[in-house]
């Protein structure tokens, strides 16, 4: 399986600006630019975009754990947070912040753990080797 994205600039990184497309057709030249990256522009952002993939892949692989388990989960609603740290090199933490509905039959405890090997398995996760994720789990 091979999924594509493009990315097009014009110009210098202050005053220049450019767009994504992704393969699916759901990011189709979205405006990308040295504000939105590093300011409040409107656009989207490389960071944006992988704090989207994480929350996206870590709520798919929890829902599978559950799934493999016998359990039909709620409602679970994952944040991201990319700290993007200059200062560091580049990305230095992401914290993923998860809200689940409680599972009848599953103890929080038992939701945590598997809550924790989710982050620990999911793919995007595993491309972050290295960074420093963090995981908050409410379970109610």
């Amino acid at each position: 399986m091979k999924r594509t994205a493009k990315a097009f600039w014009h110009g210098d990184l202050k005053s220049g600006a450019g767009h994504l497309s992704t393969q699916s057709g759901v990011l189709n030249e979205t405006q990308y630019s040295f504000n939105t990256r590093f300011a409040d522009g409107i656009g989207s952002n490389p960071e944006e975009l992988l704090a989207a993939a994480h929350a996206g892949c870590f709520t798919m692989a929890i829902a599978y754990a559950l799934s493999q388990q016998g359990f039909t989960p709620g409602e679970l609603n994952t944040n991201a947070v990319v700290t993007l740290d200059m200062a560091k090199g580049g990305i230095s933490q992401i914290n993923l912040e998860l809200q689940a509905t409680a599972i009848e039959g599953v103890s929080a405890e038992e939701f945590e753990k598997q809550a924790f090997l989710a982050k620990e398995n999911c793919i995007i996760s595993k491309a972050l080797a290295g960074i420093q994720i963090e995981l908050t789990v409410n379970y109610h």
